[in-house]
């Protein structure tokens, strides 16, 4: 494990390798590694660790008894999960967490973290810090997304994932994190009629597309 590159992620920022190394001894961490689609933590499942994200990826994910499926993030290296859960003792996930690739995770017991360290260690209270900051980042994720799929129409919800997309990134040319499928889940909408509404977006000068990447253009804005 490279203490020294996982002091550079948010939950450690702050922490020397040094003092990255002796936090997950005093957390009892522990790696798992995960093959693609493999399911990390199914719904229903209590947890008491959150995972980091070493390397590869993870789908956060609602399925319904249906078989109908909804992707609600992406998590990718540096980043963590099932913290909240982890944080309410006994509560059940309402989400299934799955790797979207193969994947290295990191558990780290949360009761550990949040109550008194024992051994007294002075970085301990840098480690809350950091995960209360990530979790209001994440509070800021749901909120963008409920504001992605409000719109009535596929149209307007990729409008509004893209426009917010060029914003984060900064410019009008940028890569998207979900393939087709992913991206049509996380919208809440049908793959192919998205496919068809991103082809006629291409055709009116909104956007050019190619896989993952896009370009915003000007055009006009029908069927929003």
């Amino acid at each position: 494990m490279n203490f020294f590159n996982l002091s550079k992620t948010a939950l450690f920022q702050g922490s020397t390798a040094e003092e990255t190394e002796k936090i997950l001894s005093c957390l009892r961490a522990e790696e798992k590694h995960y093959k693609k689609e493999e399911i990390i933590c199914h719904m229903g499942d209590t947890v008491t660790s959150l995972g980091v994200v070493i390397s590869g990826s993870v789908l956060i994910e609602n399925d319904d008894i249906w078989g109908n499926r909804s992707i609600l993030d992406r998590v990718g290296p540096g980043q963590i999960f099932a913290e909240t859960y982890a944080c309410v003792p006994g509560e059940k996930l309402m989400v299934n967490v799955t790797a979207a690739e193969d994947t290295v995770i990191l558990f780290l017991n949360v009761g550990r973290i949040i109550r008194s360290c024992p051994n007294s260690c002075s970085y301990h209270s840098k480690l809350i810090r950091n995960l209360l900051s990530i979790s209001a980042q994440k509070n800021l994720n749901l909120s963008r997304r409920i504001f992605n799929t409000s719109s009535k129409t596929i149209r307007g919800r990729l409008l509004s994932y893209l426009s917010d997309q060029a914003v984060q990134k900064g410019k009008q040319q940028f890569d998207i994190p979900f393939n087709r499928r992913q991206l049509a889940d996380y919208l809440g909408v049908d793959r192919s009629a998205m496919s068809n509404e991103l082809s006629k977006m291409q055709r009116d000068g909104l956007i050019r597309v190619e896989r993952n990447h896009f370009e915003l253009l000007s055009g006009e804005l029908t069927g929003v």
